[in-house]
């Protein structure tokens, strides 16, 4: 069902629930985040925690956003580049924090309505969470002052899977959602290629892949919210497919 969204946060849709947009506009701005000013100290701090726990963190750059405005026209926002450290802290301080984090999702689909996920893995900061391949937005996606989302999503699809979304055909419409301070724009991809056979192409790319990001794929065809360790924007996404029918036809 289409609503009527205005552009100030009390207005948005709720928390959770899935609506279309039209299209989005992320404008970089080289100005510090709000978070970040007069926090350095507890930045630090907190990233010593963290690299402790977890020594193979790496503290690169990523974009967090600062204006955000959902309307009838789409998302527009303003992002802003911080540390990874920054990040942490922010995403531990939720929801009494400033800014949002935005990040788009390709919601790979077989050709036997599957939806095709990955697993991260240990070492990696969402350790064993399941969710469609996808990244934060970097320093790679800007271009003449503006994220490319779409490339975003292929770039993220390729290094963390191997699968090339030029293969797939794209769904028409975006749809997006937001949750705890996190915005999730995502497209459906279908691909020609089977479960098994998309499965096989993640696990082949997994042998020679540098990185080693994830520890495995999964091939999803239900809704069921308890079937693996998801990241907390999955179950809606996955319901909105099944539920609706989308996994096996796209739908506007």
């Amino acid at each position: 069902m289409n609503r009527s969204i205005d552009e100030t946060p009390a207005a948005w849709p709720p928390e959770g629930e899935i609506f279309p947009i039209e299209g989005f506009e992320i404008r970089v701005s080289r100005a510090p985040h709000p978070f970040s000013t007069g926090r350095e100290g507890a930045i630090l701090d907190n990233w010593r925690t963290e690299i402790a726990a977890n020594p193979a963190l790496f503290n690169g750059q990523m974009l967090l956003q600062g204006d955000v405005s959902i309307s009838k026209a789409g998302i527009r926002t303003t992002a802003h580049p911080v540390s990874f450290s920054t990040f942490l802290l922010w995403r531990k301080s939720r929801p009494d924090v400033v800014g949002h984090h935005l990040f788009g999702l390709p919601v790979i689909v077989s050709s036997d309505g599957a939806v095709i996920a990955i697993r991260m893995a240990q070492h990696t900061a969402n350790p064993g969470k399941v969710y469609c391949a996808a990244g934060s937005l970097d320093e790679n996606d800007i271009v003449d002052g503006v994220c490319d989302l779409e490339a975003n999503m292929a770039r993220e699809v390729a290094e963390e899977t191997g699968l090339d979304l030029r293969q797939a055909v794209a769904d028409p419409g975006l749809h997006a959602l937001h949750f705890d301070r996190i915005i999730t724009i995502f497209r459906s991809y279908r691909f020609a290629a089977t479960a098994e056979e998309l499965l096989a192409v993640i696990d082949r790319h997994m042998r020679t892949d540098t990185e080693q990001e994830i520890d495995g794929a999964v091939a999803i065809f239900d809704s069921d919210p308890a079937r693996h360790a998801y990241a907390a924007f999955m179950p809606p996404v996955l319901a909105w497919l099944f539920d609706r029918g989308q996994g096996r036809e796209g739908q506007g």
